[in-house]
């Protein structure tokens, strides 16, 4: 069994607050004993697309992220950190910056296949990688990629990932349907996808979005055989804790499709 905590925390109000609310999440999660802790998309400092950001400060994330780098020393526990990064030549890429549990960086997932909307705020990244903590194997898809885009977790399960990450920023919009329950079938397609996403691959799927009223996802954790294994209620702030036996995410479908890359 490993222990995976993912941070339903509410959207920072300032870059700062980010820092503060990560902080926080980090150590309320080693303390729940967790192995790893997932954010949101961009939750350093805030999916800036249709919200009001301070401008990409390349400064400010190195900071942001030596200090949480050392909660996560402190707390002994990998952190899969939602934020982005500035590259070379300036460009603004949407990111997840995995650090192991001492500390240490052991590398970034960019978003490689970005949602129209997106198009002109950031910039796609073009490589996909596993990581690993202990016992388990990761892979991270975000957002926009895992709930239209199979491929993206399939590539990670079949390179061993038991587990995928789906760290998403998805609120309320004017007029639309407030779910109660997970996968409502009132409700859009995202959450449904991911059931889908974990039984495609018999892997498990565990999905993060900031607590917000009305949100029309929430975060949870999908077991290998695509049913629900648990999940945050919506709006509801706090840290999403779930023991996951890896010994059922055996990656076999994954292992068996004869189309992919």
């Amino acid at each position: 069994m490993f222990r995976v905590a993912l941070a339903n925390i509410r959207f920072p109000a300032t870059r700062d607050e980010s820092v503060r609310l990560a902080e926080e999440a980090i150590a309320q999660a080693s303390k729940e004993q967790a192995g790893i802790i997932c954010f949101p998309e961009c939750f350093v400092p805030g999916y800036r697309v249709g919200k009001s950001v301070a401008p990409p400060d390349r400064g400010f994330l190195e900071s942001a992220w030596a200090a949480i780098g050392a909660s996560a020393a402190k707390g002994k526990i990998t952190v899969a950190l939602g934020t982005e990064r500035v590259a070379n030549g300036g460009a603004l890429v949407a990111t997840v910056l995995v650090i192991n549990a001492n500390g240490t960086v052991a590398g970034f997932q960019d978003k490689v296949q970005l949602d129209p909307s997106e198009d002109g705020t950031y910039t796609p990244g073009s490589e996909r990688q596993v990581f690993r903590t202990g016992p388990l194997t990761f892979g991270i898809v975000i957002c926009h990629e895992g709930w239209r885009y199979p491929e993206t977790v399939r590539w990670a399960v079949r390179r061993g990932a038991q587990l995928v990450f789906h760290p998403h920023f998805h609120e309320a919009e004017g007029g639309s349907y407030r779910p109660s329950t997970f996968a409502d079938p009132a409700n859009s397609f995202h959450e449904k996808a991911m059931l889908c996403r974990a039984a495609e691959n018999t892997c498990y799927i565990a999905t993060v979005n900031c607590a917000g009223a009305g949100s029309p996802t929430t975060s949870a954790v999908v077991r290998p055989d695509g049913t629900l294994l648990t999940y945050q209620p919506y709006g509801q702030e706090g840290l999403l804790v779930a023991d996951i036996d890896l010994s059922i995410a055996t990656g076999l479908l994954a292992a068996r499709c004869k189309y992919a890359s």
